[in-house]
This record gives C-alpha cells, structure tokens and sequence, in this order.
C-alpha cells in the first residue's frame, strides 16, 4: 500500500520530467555567479520582457547582484519606468490573446513552476516546423505557441525522427536536433548565454534564497553552542540532585 500510495506521488512529477518525450539537459545553475546572473537579467530584458512580465520582481532588487541604481537605470530599464518599479510590460492580456492566442505567462516563478532544466532544454530546443502558425516547434513542449525569439542567435535547426530497435525487439523514435543555418553565436555560446539567462529565472524565483541559506546555517551553529551552554547550565542546576 505504501508503495502505491509513493507511485501515486510521484506519478505527476515523473510525468512532467518527461514531457515532451526527451531527457532534460542539466542547467548550469550557480546563484552565487552574479557576473552570470547580471548577464541572464540582460538577456531577459532584452528577449523576454517584451512579452513576459515578471510582475513581482522589481528593478532595483538587481542590485543584489552588485549592480548599481544607475547601472540598472542604464542598462536594463528600457521602457521609462523606475527603478523601484516592478518588471511589467505595456501589453495588455486581452491584445496578447488576440495576437497570439493565448496570454504569455508571467515569469517570476517559472523556474519554480517548471524546473530549471526543463527551462535550460527547452530553450535550446526549438526548431522549424512549417505546419505551426509561428513556424516553429519544440522537442520539449510539443506545438509550442511561443516562436523562438532568440533564433537570430542560435540560428535554425530541423528536427530527424530516427527509429530504433533495442535489444528486446521494440522500437522506439529517438529525436536528434540538427542545426541546418549558423546564428551569431557558436553552439557554446549559445548554450552558455541560456545558461545565464536560466541561472537569472532560477534567481528570479526566490532572491532571496542565498541570504536565507546564510541564515539558515547561522541559526544552526547559534543552536548548535546554544545546546552545549544549555547542557552545562543543565549539569550545573541538577548537580546536587544527581
């Protein structure tokens, strides 16, 4: 019974770590990297603020990654708004239904929602699929409604579908991405820039994890002396009765 009821659990996650039918790639997650987390806020910015919000996340919380209030004014507020506002964007939900049929999904928490290297594979997953309204389709979230935005810099890749058989007798189709068309970046520069701007929506999701697992070990040894003084005041107190 324990054992179903463990399967029963874990069935959603297990589900959703192979949506899309391919293994996940694992990100290069590191919150203590700010020069990396600087250049994910960059790129998001720049690629995906357009569409997405990130509506409770503000400006100034960059400075977090060793950034200046006049750095972020510079660099990453480009709309006129303040540094003190939250990431909005001027697109209203009923002209991004119209226009792409669906709302694009806020971004805060989407590495939380969906997992960092469900993000990492994703977004190193599109290719060109003329059957899809936007031409484009994704290994990871089959008709995907998102176009690929950062093509420019990856460039254009096709997908094969190849069939094999194992050792069993059973097949199975194994999907292999194949860049057809050179972007301006390299394979591993493109792979690290989204590596970046992962790292910064893993960021994004909580800011304020570092600070709390620096917290966290403080208490821990505050306890930890805490417990022998508490012991030897204990010994101390009881001395007489034991």
């Amino acid at each position: 019974m324990k054992k179903i009821l463990y399967l029963l659990l874990l069935a959603p996650v297990l589900a959703f770590a192979n949506e899309g039918g391919v293994p996940l790639d694992k990100a290069p997650i590191n919150l203590h990297d700010n020069q990396s987390l600087q250049r994910g806020a960059k790129v998001f910015v720049n690629y995906c603020l357009t569409c997405h919000s990130a509506s409770y996340m503000r400006y100034n919380r960059l400075q977090d990654l060793g950034l200046t209030e006049s750095e972020i004014k510079e660099n990453l507020v480009l709309a006129g708004e303040k540094v003190g506002d939250p990431m909005t964007i001027a697109m209203s939900k009923a002209d991004a239904k119209t226009w792409f049929g669906a709302t694009p999904p806020d971004l805060t928490v989407i590495a939380r929602a969906r997992g960092a290297d469900w993000l990492y594979t994703y977004l190193r997953g599109f290719y060109r699929d003329g059957t899809r309204p936007t031409g484009w389709n994704n290994t990871v979230f089959d008709k995907v409604g998102m176009p690929h935005v950062l093509y420019e810099l990856q460039g254009d890749q096709v997908l094969h579908v190849e069939e094999h058989t194992d050792a069993h007798g059973a097949t199975h189709e194994v999907h292999k991405l194949e860049l057809v068309k050179q972007g301006r970046l390299t394979k591993p520069e493109y792979d690290a820039l989204v590596g970046d701007l992962v790292n910064y929506l893993q960021y994004m999701g909580e800011p304020a994890k570092n600070q709390r697992m620096q917290l966290g070990v403080l208490v821990l040894l505050f306890l930890g002396i805490f417990f022998v003084v508490a012991y030897y005041l204990k010994k101390e107190y009881w001395k007489d009765i034991h």
